[in-house]
C-alpha cells in the first residue's frame, strides 16, 4: 500500500486571479514582503498495491487525466510506502 501526496498549481505563465487577490489582502494587512501568491490544490490518495512502479504509473495517469489540467496546471507528487 502506498500513500500519494499530489500538489497541483497553476503554471507560472497563467494568470492566477485568486492568488492575486490573496496577495493584495496580505499587503493590506501589512505583509508587504509577499511578492507572489499562487493558489493550488493538495490531494492525498491511498493506493492499494504492492507494486511501486505500477503505483507511480497509475498516479501519473490520474494526474494527467483528472487531477490536473495539463494545459494550465503543473503537478508533482510524493509516493510513500
Amino acid at each position: 500500500m502506498f500513500k500519494a501526496k499530489v500538489y497541483v498549481t497553476t503554471k507560472a505563465n497563467v494568470l492566477d486571479p485568486q492568488g492575486a487577490a490573496v496577495q493584495r489582502a496580505l499587503h493590506t494587512m501589512g505583509y508587504g514582503a509577499v511578492e507572489d501568491v499562487r493558489i493550488g490544490k493538495y490531494l492525498e490518495l491511498t493506493l492499494e498495491t504492492s507494486d511501486r512502479e505500477q503505483a507511480e504509473a497509475d498516479l501519473k495517469k490520474m494526474c494527467e487525466q483528472i487531477l490536473s489540467n495539463p494545459v494550465v496546471e503543473d503537478y508533482r507528487y510524493e509516493l510513500e510506502d
